[in-house]
């Protein structure tokens, strides 16, 4: 979808409704009381990612059991990215020696795209910088003026 991604309807009354259109309602998954667990079919790389990361984001209310799915995508594309680089880094070097002369390991190119996966699905649950901002609704915080506290 071209645009921004749309706002919570909460997040929307907080800043205010300057079109004064209708807000929706979103249905709002359960929360369980404990972390999801990974799902079975993951490698043992991805459980070792949701192990690590899946405590917090539930913890924040951000890992419900609709979300299991996409979460799994995100650690599987981490610990594909692991495994490349781990394969790149036993290397002599990052090119290959063909018939027609020298091109790149096909190992940069995995490592390159399962970065970018893990980048993409996890700035949906907030594991960017710039996905938290979208997350929480806040603006970076702005430096002091010169001018603060002059009238105070």
């Amino acid at each position: 979808m071209p645009g921004p991604p749309p706002e919570h309807p909460h997040l929307r009354l907080l800043k205010g409704n300057p079109g004064k259109r209708r807000a929706r309602v979103p249905p709002e998954p359960q929360r369980a009381d404990v972390c999801p667990e990974p799902p079975e079919k993951l490698s043992d790389g991805a459980r070792e990612e949701w192990r690590a990361v899946a405590p917090e984001l539930h913890r924040l209310g951000l890992l419900t059991v609709l979300d299991v799915g996409p979460f799994a995508a995100y650690c599987s594309a981490m610990a594909h990215w692991r495994t490349a680089e781990e394969a790149i880094e036993r290397l002599d070097s990052l090119t290959i020696t063909t018939k027609s002369g020298q091109r790149v390991n096909p190992l940069v190119r995995i490592a390159s795209q399962a970065a970018n996966d893990a980048l993409k699905f996890g700035a949906q649950f907030g594991l960017t910088p710039a996905g938290r901002l979208r997350l929480s609704g806040t603006t970076p915080p702005t430096p002091p003026s010169k001018f603060d506290g002059l009238l105070g």
